[in-house]
């Protein structure tokens, strides 16, 4: 058994662990972060692509933003969109502010490559990890690495190691507060080296219920549409999903629809999670781990990103100025910021979606929703101010 110690062990290398380290190793506060799987698989993840004004200012703040700059694209607005009728929401003129599509898996690997000249260590591929005494003042982690077991004694852990991760399960079921909704559909997405049907992102809803036109670069596309919860990837081919993202979005995008070969092709299942206790002795957790938002409202990576900076911030004054604060009061701000999200990502959800038992009424409604917001510079700029981020 190999014992090493750190100040905060990190579990995790998603986009909220390494930002994590990031930050602390920037203030000389010694961390270390495992992950569970390969780099290839880490780096590979296919995720979320729309970055609020938090997550970009963190990656300016490390100094790691460059890439990011060069090859984001500035989103000035978004469209809602149902049958004809297109919605454009000028969030730049209505908050003074935009979004940059970029890949979370290109910010995952800018971090990543970052991590050995920053001195921050990742160490991948940490089998059968497990937290002990997280309710103590000397919590640690075991794993395994190159058939070398370890165990790593630290001041704190941060569980950023998503839903399926064990930080969580660390928590006794006692004093867990939970709260979670499952969506009745899924999204089958398509990634392809194809230029973008549109300048700009359109949530589109219909007869057919959701689908979804976005952008990686001006070269690669992401699309999705809405099937049925259980849906098999296998009832879909790629000539079948392009002849559907085509009679979505032909006679309402600005260029139309151009087929390619896919690069990957996937359906996620939609959910609304939120795991309340963010804190247990001297386990705090952040990102997936905590809270999961449906896609809709472009929140996952962004929550993930300001859980960082109040997790950061509370361990930074405690190491620098033996200020308690900020970890007594961590889960408190950070959960008001999750219920807002989630709420936002939730009401996106009900509007641009057909449920199951939705009847004539309710699809009604639907388009009157769309059509007051089409008119209201007061709901167009909520809006807007909700998917640009929502002040820290």
């Amino acid at each position: 058994m190999m014992a090493q110690r750190t100040q905060v062990a990190i579990i995790g290398s998603g986009p909220a662990g390494l930002m994590l380290g990031h930050l602390l190793k920037a203030e000389g506060i010694d961390c270390v972060v495992l992950e569970r799987q390969t780099r290839a698989h880490v780096e590979s993840r296919i995720r979320a692509g729309v970055l609020e004004t938090v997550t970009t200012d963190i990656m300016h703040r490390l100094g790691l933003g460059a890439r990011m700059d060069a090859e984001g694209l500035v989103e000035d607005g978004f469209n809602l969109a149902d049958g004809d009728m297109l919605v454009r929401i000028d969030i730049k003129a209505l908050t003074g502010r935009n979004v940059v599509v970029y890949g979370q898996t290109e910010l995952t690997r800018d971090l990543i490559n970052a991590a050995p000249e920053r001195g921050l260590n990742i160490v991948f591929e940490a089998a059968d990890l497990a937290l002990h005494d997280v309710d103590s003042d000397h919590p640690s982690v075991s794993y395994v690495a190159d058939g070398v077991a370890h165990t790593l004694a630290c001041d704190f852990i941060a569980g950023c190691d998503g839903f399926h991760g064990p930080s969580r399960r660390a928590i006794p079921a006692d004093v867990v507060r939970e709260y979670t909704h499952e969506y009745p559909f899924g999204w089958l997405g398509i990634l392809a080296d194809v230029p973008p049907c549109h300048d700009e992102l359109i949530y589109a809803n219909g007869p057919r219920g959701f689908a979804l036109a976005s952008m990686r670069s001006p070269t690669r596309s992401r699309y999705y549409i809405q099937v049925p919860q259980g849906e098999s990837i296998d009832n879909w081919s790629e000539g079948r999903l392009w002849d559907e993202l085509e009679g979505r979005f032909n006679g309402i995008s600005q260029h139309g629809v151009t087929r390619g070969p896919a690069l990957e092709m996937s359906i996620a299942p939609l959910r609304s999670y939120v795991f309340e206790t963010m804190r247990h002795g001297r386990l705090f957790l952040a990102g997936d781990a905590a809270h999961i938002v449906p896609p809709t409202g472009a929140k996952g990576l962004n929550l993930a990103a300001s859980d960082v900076i109040y997790l950061s911030d509370a361990l930074i004054g405690h190491y620098r100025q033996r200020d308690e604060a900020g970890l007594l009061g961590y889960e408190r701000r950070a959960l008001a910021r999750i219920w807002k999200s989630e709420r936002f990502s939730w009401s996106l959800t009900k509007l641009m979606h057909s449920f199951p038992e939705q009847g004539a009424f309710e699809r009604r409604m639907q388009i009157a929703e769309l059509d007051y917001l089409a008119n209201s510079p007061a709901m167009q700029t909520a809006i807007a101010e909700n998917y640009v981020g929502l002040p820290l």
